[in-house]
């Protein structure tokens, strides 16, 4: 069925940050399309539960599943003006193992972290680029870490993973301006179920932060909807830290 309102595709929409920034844009009118690679019974409730949503299965390793996504995301609702490419696989290694971070470990991060995100750009650009045809350009955001732009992160291959993904939304953003904008969030600590055990980093958050804490998932919602909503930003990478960064 045609949508009359604009539509976003969120992946790994069903937990955390993803499923914040799904119930924002839902809450400024979208219809959202939700993803995930395991979790269906959680991604049909939200779905259900935001209204004019659908949740769609996808494994973001395969590439044949990538493709499925976008083509399954557009007939949703036969339009696509908003990509946020969330979804993202991380593994803790001390940086000074290195042999710890095996190819595998590797090409498992950089085919869902890098990899994945520039596919479905790749797979969606038609449609973003005609969302400008009805008067504001497609738009782009990608979920990315601070490990991306400091010496930081759960593990080397992750840190590089996110580096990597930042630069792709600057090489994007001048690929496929003026028609489609692409920015990106680069967050520290998310108080999110997989942090919870995170307990030398959120005393860092506590102790050296400005703001003293970790982001919520509605935080970096926020601003998601600012990147979306600002027709004029591209090609930035919003380092949302809490002023970490600044120590």
């Amino acid at each position: 069925m045609q949508q009359t309102c604009p539509v976003a595709l969120v992946t790994g929409s069903t937990s955390g940050i993803g499923a914040a920034i799904a119930k924002k844009l839902s809450q400024e009118g979208f219809a959202v399309v939700l993803h995930s690679r395991g979790s269906a019974k959680a991604g049909l409730s939200l779905a259900a539960e935001l209204g004019n949503a659908c949740y769609i299965q996808a494994d973001l390793a395969i590439d044949s599943d990538r493709t499925r996504l976008i083509r399954e995301a557009i007939g949703f609702g036969e339009r696509l003006d908003v990509l946020i490419n969330n979804a993202g696989v991380s593994r803790v290694i001390d940086h000074g193992d290195l042999l710890a971070a095996t190819p595998q470990i590797w090409q498992e991060l950089y085919e869902i972290n890098t990899i994945a995100p520039f596919r479905l750009v790749a797979e969606a650009e038609f449609e973003l680029r005609q969302a400008a045809r009805r008067g504001k350009p497609g738009c782009v955001v990608n979920i990315s870490s601070h490990a991306g732009s400091r010496p930081k992160g759960a593990s080397i291959p992750y840190a590089a993973s996110k580096a990597a993904l930042d630069h792709i939304t600057r090489l994007l953003a001048l690929t496929l301006a003026p028609e489609v904008r692409v920015n990106a969030i680069a967050p520290g600590l998310v108080d999110t179920p997989l942090t919870a055990d995170w307990h030398a980093a959120q005393q860092l958050w506590q102790e050296r932060s400005p703001m003293r804490r970790a982001a919520l998932p509605q935080e970096i919602a926020q601003a998601a909807a600012m990147l979306v909503a600002s027709d004029y930003m591209t090609g930035e990478i919003l380092l949302l830290d809490g002023g970490l960064n600044l120590t």
